[in-house]
């Protein structure tokens, strides 16, 4: 019989003797299953993207009082990154060959899935035909290897996660515009890779 995943990092937390005022908790609250999701997406296992998103939060609530508000966000996303590439290396996963293991592979996937239905229905809408090669992804898989960091991630929360653009920005902590003008670039990216045009304005919707 296998065992649940850990709980949310709460109890580890106040084990910890750290201060934690309430802005601490609803940024935990807000962050823990987004981050979580995100973990498991590129970990593949739910007690190992548990385990370190609990540890994630620890470490914030122990320095929580030292960060500026305005930089929560964005040290607190580069944290988990930083922290889900070295549970990858300790896995034999080098960071630098990502795009050659099993769990960037299912990231992958996962993120790529609705993007295909989308790019199968826009070309079939255009072409009024099947073509074999596209339902194997005419390399989409491989082409998304080949995107930026931010725009991978971009493409994570908002097509595999189904955070909208407001979300997404507040995860990873950046502007909106930021999030629209990232996706845009890289979902015009793949379609040009795939060989067919892609209506510019479709990444403004929600």
């Amino acid at each position: 019989m296998t065992s649940p995943p850990p709980e949310p990092a709460g109890h580890a937390i106040r084990e910890s003797g750290a201060r934690t005022p309430a802005a601490f908790w609803d940024f935990h609250a807000r962050y823990d299953q987004p981050y979580y999701e995100y973990s498991r997406i590129h970990l593949g296992n739910d007690k190992a993207a548990r385990r370190l998103v609990n540890g994630v939060f620890v470490c914030l609530a122990v320095i929580w009082p030292r960060l500026e508000r305005g930089n929560r966000g964005p040290y607190a996303w580069a944290l988990l990154k930083q922290r889900v590439a070295g549970e990858l290396a300790v896995l034999g996963r080098s960071p630098a060959t990502t795009t050659e293991t099993l769990a960037f592979a299912r990231a992958i996937r996962v993120a790529a899935a609705p993007l295909l239905d989308s790019f199968r229905a826009t070309f079939r809408a255009e072409y009024d035909r099947e073509v074999t090669e596209l339902e194997e992804g005419l390399g989409l898989y491989r082409r998304m290897a080949q995107l930026s960091e931010r725009q991978f991630d971009v493409l994570v929360l908002r097509d595999a996660l189904g955070f909208d653009t407001r979300r997404t920005a507040l995860i990873m902590g950046i502007r909106e515009a930021t999030v629209r003008s990232t996706r845009r670039t890289a979902k015009q990216r793949l379609a040009t890779a795939m060989g067919y045009h892609l209506d510019e304005h479709t990444d403004d919707k929600e």
